[in-house]
């Protein structure tokens, strides 16, 4: 027998603390009734329910992949290139939680947890992610302040949160630009870039709320430890 709250955090719910607000709240039922007393202990094979959602004692996996260029973000594909999800060796079904383009490198989740991958992807969440773009050109002011102030697309104005030239390659003529956004677009950043009058070459987010790839080498891949789940539940339930 295990406390309750324990079992929904184990179960990739949510936070300890944040069950024990809901079971506080009266919204975790135990085989059909209402809990509320944080004491309370469960076992194996009773029925839980958290905010309506029925718990499955499926065990739950979440793995940060870097991802490299020319693999598909899909769980399958028509034309059997290579996804993300033939790099991680594992017997769940896991998926992407959103998505990098099939030449746009870097930071990607990937899970079974569903309730945290649809969190994760909706818009209330505000998910912060980093891109580092290489640029044709020299950027200078005349293309970084326009895009700092916001840029429409899609009849909507996005501004970045934030934009930072770190580097110039007169010899090249490119230049290196990192961006910041929570925002989801389809080709967002690269189409912020060439609003302005860059064109994107290369791509790579280098991280995605917390988390960043800059100490995992192309197309590897590590287990989130439990804190970083909790702390992904703890981020999205804030933004809620």
């Amino acid at each position: 027998m295990e406390r309750l709250q324990k079992v929904i955090a184990a179960m990739g719910y949510c936070s300890r603390r944040k069950a024990e607000e809901l079971i506080q709240k009266g919204l975790v039922q135990v085989d059909g009734k209402i809990v509320t007393e944080l004491g309370t202990k469960v076992g194996k094979g009773q029925e839980i329910i958290v905010e309506g959602n029925l718990l499955q004692n499926t065990e739950k996996e979440y793995y940060l992949l870097n991802k490299p260029r020319g693999v598909i973000t899909s769980t399958k594909d028509d034309k059997n290139r290579k996804t993300v999800v033939d790099l991680i060796p594992t017997e769940k079904r896991i998926y992407p939680v959103g998505r990098l383009d099939y030449d746009t490198t870097g930071a990607l989740l990937l899970t079974n947890d569903g309730t945290l991958a649809n969190a994760l992807t909706h818009p209330s969440s505000n998910l912060e992610k980093v891109y580092i773009a290489k640029v044709k050109g020299i950027a200078g002011g005349e293309h970084l302040v326009p895009l700092k102030n916001g840029v429409i697309l899609d009849d909507v104005k996005i501004i970045p949160d934030r934009v930072k030239l770190r580097k110039v390659d007169k010899e090249h003529g490119t230049s290196i630009v990192e961006i910041t956004i929570h925002d989801g677009k389809y080709h967002e950043v690269k189409r912020l870039f060439e609003q302005v009058g860059l064109e994107v070459i290369k791509l790579k987010r280098e991280s995605f709320a917390f988390l960043d790839v800059k100490k995992l080498p192309s197309g590897s891949y590590r287990k989130l430890t439990p804190k970083e789940v909790n702390c992904l539940y703890t981020y999205v339930n804030k933004n809620k």
